[in-house]
């Protein structure tokens, strides 16, 4: 399953990913258990812990971003402020 994410909205309240196939709590679990990892070993692996990684896969809205790139460097992605098209 290839994942699209066009942009991401920042908000004081946290963050929401807009015009996506999927959420990025939903690609970060794909990927985990496409690569056979636990929770664990992905917390272990990217640098945050387990309660940032269970969170992230609920779609918790007001993770850090840093973290959020911690975890998704670990799949060669990364989340981050672009120019918004209309």
């Amino acid at each position: 399953m290839q994942y699209q994410i066009n942009y991401i909205y920042l908000h004081p309240k946290g963050y929401n990913c807009i015009y996506m196939e999927t959420s990025i709590a939903a690609f970060v679990k794909e990927r985990r258990r496409m690569f056979n990892l636990t929770q664990v070993d992905l917390a272990e692996k990217s640098g945050v812990g387990l309660r940032f990684v269970r969170e992230l896969e609920q779609g918790k809205q007001t993770l850090r971003i840093d973290k959020i790139n911690q975890v998704l460097a670990l799949f060669g992605h990364e989340v981050g402020a672009v120019p918004h098209t209309s």
